[in-house]
């Protein structure tokens, strides 16, 4: 998941009420400098979001798939809510729900009915993240049949942001002061600064698991000792944040 944060200052000098465009024509032509910086910094998420769906389906009545689907559902939904903290801003929502007839073509064109699907996707947000494989075993033994998506990301992304633009705006201003200085030349303001800041795709996990097709050779007689949690990885998320200054010089 990629965030984008963007800004433009444009600063005139006192007196000029007329916008850039007029004051470029009634005042004569100034020097100016443009610097570009950057700065950037690693950061661990601390939020998931979790794609889910359950799936269901018969080949002669909507109603019997229907019917699976909403029992495999609030079963999943239940569970899912049991395990994450909603003082915390965590929360289960419905991303999408689908009933329909699924129909097969043949070599002629010819369409013909196939049978009768329901698909409930459900997103889980949370910021307790050590659960994520937690999360996910549960809701597949309950009978959800897809974990379609993991997009982890981070819940301080505007603070982080605004702290690598303060750092970016004062490296372009001790640039452009190094650069004036070498021509024989001070700053006297600003022109223009443009800004932005943007997060690297790391953080995003396209992870499929289909549990009907799962083995269940696993599940003959006797007691087996309960296995860990899938394992997942929030990795690291780089933000980065980006300047293009222009300061007048006299």
């Amino acid at each position: 998941m990629k965030k984008f944060l963007t800004a433009a200052l444009i600063v005139t000098l006192a007196g000029s009420s007329a916008g850039v465009a007029s004051f470029a024509a009634d005042q004569p032509e100034r020097g100016y400098i443009s610097v570009n910086t950057s700065a950037n910094t690693e950061v661990s998420p601390d939020v998931v979001e979790i794609s889910i769906s359950v799936k269901t389906e018969d080949s002669k009545s909507m109603i019997k798939a229907t019917t699976q689907n909403k029992e495999i559902s609030d079963k999943v939904y239940a569970a899912l809510k049991s395990m994450i903290n909603s003082a915390n801003g965590d929360y289960v929502k419905t991303a999408d729900y689908n009933a329909a007839p699924i129909y097969t073509y043949n070599s002629n064109g010819k369409r013909n009915f196939d049978k009768y699907e329901v698909s409930n996707n459900i997103i889980v947000h949370t910021k307790n993240i050590d659960k994520t494989g937690n999360i996910i075993d549960k809701a597949i033994s309950l009978g959800a049949t897809d974990v379609n998506d993991l997009v982890f990301s981070i819940s301080n992304y505007e603070a982080q942001c605004n702290d690598l633009l303060e750092i970016a705006a004062k490296k372009a201003k001790t640039r452009a002061d190094l650069i004036a200085k070498s021509s024989s030349s001070y700053i006297t303001g600003i022109k223009s600064m443009n800004l932005s800041c943007s997060t690297n795709e790391n953080n995003r996990v396209q992870y499929r698991l289909y549990a009907k097709n799962m083995s269940v050779a696993d599940s003959s007689a006797g007691a087996a000792p309960e296995a860990a949690a899938t394992p997942i990885q929030g990795g690291i998320i780089k933000i980065y944040a980006n300047l293009n200054a222009s300061y007048f010089v006299k």
